[in-house]
């Protein structure tokens, strides 16, 4: 029964935790702009994060070493510290945009200066990271988000084309009247991107280690993986149909995180709206809390200190620093008043460049049988990996590119 429970917690809480900021900007804006024609991005970036998450769970399981002690491990101290340098450039800069629409959802609840809501939610994500224990930041962080499936009953409520659905899961060209190639293709790295986050491979090998998983664990590992990410998947979809049926016939295009909540207002009343403040607030706020930890790990693992959220933070003071420091220098960027929707565009097209680093390292280690043994990836799974890696460094070649000629998405 206890396995059970914990398979349900971890499938709900990686559903919950699966949508932010990143999914929530690029998710409505590229259903505004191409109505349902970015389905198939999601289905290929789900997968791909299915694929690698049981991958970099499967690792902590079986030889208990994190991503960045692998990054360590593959490319020397040197390239290593490249890549570690950059990993937390995205994860603080995306730490900040989160911090900020933290900071906007508490500016619709409460009407204050949006410093005031800016400080207040620093110091709520550094109280409850400060207090909780791992399995209680996933559990009421990644359970409350479920009231994003608000948005799935949204989507349902506003009467989808089927056939238009059907259509786009696979990849088609732009059509007449929507915006052109380097449009589709600023939003198909973006939404992809989103996705494929590092810091979520970050967090959740760190995560396996945290909760003590063994080869006796692989089966939850899966299920997690598997089932949370694909529910997750469907809530990135149900935000793309909302995108394509409400904002695309109106011309609009949502341009800040507050109007995104119109979403779930417009089909469902005053308890859409709540749900998705709501759902909004503890994605956002438990993708914030994710960012800030996945910078502590990733310091700590790289050069091998003391981690963890099992221990007192008094007890590991090196790596509370660490994401202490980062949930402060996102408060500082988003203090800059830079608009967070901006700012995680930066994050996710930036991220992109990271990706292909990061996901080679796991991908070498978990083929490797010296290494994993028995639990070595199979040969499905290995090609699949090198398929990806081969996609993902396309999107990190075509983002600067992509975000360059269209201006960030401005056209």
């Amino acid at each position: 029964m206890s396995q059970l429970l914990e398979l349900f917690l971890g499938v709900m809480t990686s559903l919950g935790g699966f949508v932010d900021i990143g999914e929530l900007v690029f998710a409505v804006g590229a259903g505004a702009h191409f109505g349902y024609l970015m389905l198939w991005v999601v289905v290929l970036g789900t997968a791909g994060i299915i694929l690698f998450g049981e991958m970099s769970g499967r690792m902590a399981a079986v030889i208990k070493k994190p991503t960045f002690t692998i990054v360590r491990d593959r490319y020397g101290f040197v390239r290593g510290l490249v890549l570690l340098v950059a990993s937390n450039f995205v994860n603080v800069l995306t730490c900040a945009a989160e911090i900020g629409g933290l900071a906007v959802i508490l500016q619709i609840l409460f009407p204050a200066n949006v410093r005031i809501a800016l400080l207040v939610a620093a110091a709520l994500l550094l109280v409850s990271t400060w207090l909780l224990k791992f399995k209680w930041i996933e559990r009421v962080y990644g359970l409350l988000g479920l009231m994003l499936l608000v948005y799935a009953v949204a989507a349902w409520k506003l009467q989808p084309d089927w056939s238009a659905v059907a259509h786009g899961l696979l990849p088609h060209a732009p059509e007449e009247g929507m915006p052109g190639w380097k449009m589709y293709g600023y939003y198909t790295v973006g939404l992809f991107s989103s996705i494929l986050m590092p810091y979520e491979i970050y967090f959740y090998s760190s995560g396996g280690i945290e909760d003590g998983w063994t080869p006796k664990d692989l089966t939850i590992n899966k299920v997690t993986s598997g089932v949370g990410f694909t529910l997750g998947g469907m809530l990135t979809c149900a935000l793309i149909g909302v995108g394509a049926m409400l904002y695309m016939p109106n011309h609009i295009v949502p341009e800040r995180l507050s109007s995104t909540v119109l979403g779930a207002s417009i089909p469902l009343g005053t308890w859409g709206f709540r749900f998705a403040l709501g759902g909004i607030f503890f994605a956002v706020g438990g993708a914030a809390v994710e960012t800030a930890l996945s910078a502590g790990y990733n310091m700590a693992q790289f050069f091998d200190f003391k981690w963890g959220k099992r221990m007192k933070p008094t007890e590991v003071p090196l790596f509370t620093a660490c994401w202490v420091i980062a949930v402060i220098i996102g408060l500082l960027i988003s203090l800059s008043g830079m608009n967070p929707v901006d700012i995680v565009e930066y994050s996710v097209l930036f991220a992109v460049v990271v990706l292909p680093f990061s996901y080679y390292a796991v991908l070498r280690l978990a083929d490797d049988r010296g290494v994993m043994g028995e639990h070595v990836n199979s040969p499905v799974v290995r090609v699949l990996g090198w398929v990806y890696l081969v996609l993902i460094s396309i999107a990190a070649l075509a983002a600067i590119p992509l975000m360059v000629a269209t201006h960030m998405g401005q056209g």
